[in-house]
């Protein structure tokens, strides 16, 4: 394990691979800090949003050409890009570029939980063997290592988190009830984790403010439920109907959404607490939907 030894005081600048819903998240509450914010999305309105608060964003769908000037000054990078069969989209057109980026202090890379497969719904943490069950995890898994052995004989820290579910505004179990989406498919047994998105932030921030040694982090909160569970709790919370339930077997579900059955595991998360001085604001999934509900009402979204 490596730390950093780059520590020259400078503004900190991230530049994030895809400012999705977490990007967004993590480089809105990095902005009020101070940091200087860049990133890329492959939508232009979503682009003209972010360019008029200020961050400089530039087009990427994992081919040539790229801006090089992007990276100028950057310190920090996080990437959120999903790989596919060919590998890490970045890493492929990009590497040698970002290895000699003299100012690059920190990596941190989103992965998923999903690369540990399935455990029987037994615990596991981050030294635990990883059987992924799915292609998705598997090149999930790959890009880890890819991203690891990139840096591997470098003064870069790069650091690896797998994250649970995730939710907040306008992605939770409130949301898809008012939009009709919300389904209680029941799988005796079957437990998921879950992360609100302020607590990944919360997470990542901490994490890049730290630049700490090379790492891997689990991200979820303190407890697994079952799906039904937090379909019922939403429904109470908010006032609607509970949606019936509908056993697993006879659901009708596409091969896409059985898959995120197939795999039953706990998932520890005493190191991402301990090393990261991370107190969860949402410990369990009732008190993130209470903050949403609170917020945002019935529609849990804004």
């Amino acid at each position: 394990m490596k730390a950093t030894a780059k520590t020259r005081e400078q503004t900190p600048h991230i530049f994030c691979f895809g400012l999705g819903y977490v990007g967004q998240a993590l480089t809105a509450a990095l902005q009020k800090k101070g940091w200087k914010i860049s990133g890329t999305t492959r939508e232009p309105e979503q682009a003209a949003i972010l360019e008029r608060l200020h961050y400089r964003v530039y087009p990427f769908d994992g081919t040539f050409p790229f801006a090089m000037e992007a990276f100028e000054g950057v310190t920090h990078i996080l990437m959120t890009i999903p790989p596919n069969r060919i590998g890490d989209p970045v890493l492929n057109q990009l590497k040698g570029h970002i290895q000699k980026l003299p100012d690059l202090r920190w990596v941190g890379y989103l992965s998923t939980t999903g690369v540990y497969g399935d455990h029987g719904g037994n615990w596991v943490d981050e030294e635990t063997p990883c059987i992924p069950s799915m292609e998705r995890s598997v090149n999930r898994l790959r890009a880890e290592n890819l991203w690891l052995e990139a840096f591997e004989t470098q003064n870069t820290s790069v650091q690896i988190f797998r994250l649970a579910g995730i939710y907040g505004p306008s992605r939770n179990s409130i949301a898809a009830l008012h939009a009709g989406r919300a389904r209680r498919i029941i799988k005796p047994g079957q437990m998921f984790g879950r992360i609100h998105v302020d607590d990944i932030v919360a997470v990542l921030s901490s994490a890049a403010k730290m630049a700490g040694p090379t790492r891997l982090y689990n991200v979820c909160d303190d407890e697994h439920a079952p799906p039904q569970d937090v379909a019922e709790f939403a429904a109470d919370l908010v006032g609607l109907p509970v949606p019936p339930g509908i056993d697993f077997d006879h659901a009708g579900l596409s091969d896409m959404a059985k898959s995120f059955y197939r795999d039953n595991k706990k998932v520890r998360n005493d190191r991402m607490k301990e090393e990261l001085g991370i107190k969860l604001l949402y410990p369990d999934y009732k008190a993130g939907l209470r903050a949403i509900f609170s917020e945002y009402g019935s529609k849990g979204a804004p």
